[in-house]
Formats: structure tokens, C-alpha cells, sequence
């Protein structure tokens, strides 16, 4: 494309207002939220429980759509896409890295890795094979490749659920606190994997957090208050 990077958001959330109702009444998790995230970015959704940090997660992942507003991926506005092309957007320009890990306890690492890329389809087993080894080697669990999660400690099944969501090399990963079960010492290095893989491959990291050592490590940080951006401002790097 003519126009540079800065001026091409990967994601643009206009005017967004999210509403859940509940009985009576009607919860407000988002009110009226302009964002724009640039591709490549490192940026931190912060704010404490209930300020509508997952909520904004979940529309940007097209796990749900606005109540008002308009959400945008790479210019396409997620309310007027069909099911079947969000199932495709997800698929193919989306990654997830829950808090939980979200494992299928079945299968060992090499499976729940190439999981995402079976339901991707288009691939053959050979590539699959490589891609899912590169991977796993990547986040450093080669060892432990036959392993299930069951056998695993918390900060190798959250290396792969990194794995797994990066594997179909999505251009949008998004992490729900992704360090709430670790230790701090496991957090940082899960963080760390992050950067380096923003660094390396320009995939841009949209995650949530209300650790202040965790916020630390963005490049931008935008702060959530009962569903309205408070702060919004760049964060110095710290190695």
C-alpha cells in the first residue's frame, strides 16, 4: 500500500459502547471508545476488574459486536461482516492467549498447537509438522513436545497457548491477562517471549492487565475507567 504504516490502523474502534443486559437493568461495559492501534504495536489495556478491559478484548477478537459504534480489523467493520467471514477473520488475522490457557487436556503440545491450524485447513501434514515444530521450539518446549498439559508447570502450558495462537501467524494477538497464574518471575518471561516475538515478526500484541510490572513493558498504555479511556500515552521502554 502508497500509504505508510502510521496512518493504517490494524484495528479503529470509533464511538464503541458496549450494554449487557442484567435483569432490570442494563450494564455499560464500554461507553463511547475511540481507539486506534497501529500494526506492530505492544499496547496494554489497563484497568481494574470490571473497567471493560475483557469486553474490549472480545469485540476487537470478534468474540462480540458493539452495541453502538463501529469496530474495524484492517478497515472492515466486524457488525457488517457474516458469521462465516468472522469465522474466517478469526481464523486466519486473529490470535488468543487466555488467562486460563485453555488447553485441551487430551491432547500433548504438538497436538493442542496444531489444532488451530486443523481448523485453519489448507495445509498439509508435512508443513503443519514444520510449522507447529518451529513454533514450539520457538517458545522453548522442544523437550516437551509429547507432554499434556497435565505434566506441565503454568508457565510452560501458557508457552503454548502462546504457541498455539501464534501458529497461523495472525496478525492480531490478543492476551487476556496472560500473567494472572504465573509467578512473577514465569510473568516476565512470558512477556519477554512476547516482545521478542513483536520485535521479530512486526505481529501486533494487544493485551490486558492491571499488573503495574506488567504495564511497564508496553510501548503504549491505555487505561480503562468504567468503560471509558481515561489515559492514553506512550510508555518508555525499559530493558
Amino acid at each position: 500500500m502508497s500509504a505508510p504504516i502510521a496512518a493504517d490502523p490494524i484495528v479503529e474502534l470509533v464511538g464503541v459502547s458496549k450494554d449487557y443486559p442484567l435483569g432490570k437493568l442494563t450494564v455499560q461495559a464500554l461507553r463511547g471508545v475511540d481507539l486506534r492501534i497501529e500494526r506492530g504495536a505492544f499496547i496494554a489495556i489497563a484497568g481494574p476488574s470490571g473497567s471493560g478491559k475483557t469486553t474490549l478484548l472480545n469485540l476487537v477478537g470478534c468474540v462480540d459486536v458493539p452495541t453502538a459504534g463501529a469496530v474495524r480489523i484492517e478497515g472492515q467493520s466486524t457488525s457488517e461482516l457474516s458469521e462465516k467471514q468472522l469465522t474466517t477473520l478469526r481464523l486466519h488475522k486473529l490470535g488468543f492467549i487466555f488467562q486460563s490457557f485453555n488447553l485441551v487436556g487430551v491432547l500433548d503440545v504438538f497436538q493442542n498447537v496444531e489444532l488451530p491450524l486443523l481448523l485453519q485447513g489448507g495445509l498439509t501434514g508435512a508443513e503443519r509438522k514444520r510449522r507447529v515444530a518451529e513454533m514450539v521450539d520457538k517458545v522453548g518446549l522442544t523437550p516437551q513436545t509429547r507432554q499434556r498439559p497435565n505434566e506441565l508447570s503454568g508457565g510452560q502450558r501458557q508457552r503454548v497457548a502462546i504457541a498455539r495462537a501464534l501458529v497461523t501467524r495472525p496478525a492480531i494477538v490478543m492476551a487476556d491477562e496472560p500473567t494472572a497464574n504465573l509467578d512473577s518471575t514465569t510473568g516476565g518471561a512470558i512477556i519477554e517471549l512476547m516482545k521478542d516475538i513483536n520485535r521479530e515478526d512486526h505481529t501486533t500484541f494487544i493485551f490486558s492487565t492491571h499488573d503495574a510490572n506488567v504495564m511497564s513493558h508496553a510501548r503504549r498504555l491505555v487505561e480503562l475507567v468504567d468503560g471509558r479511556i481515561a489515559a492514553d500515552h506512550p510508555v518508555a521502554e525499559a530493558d
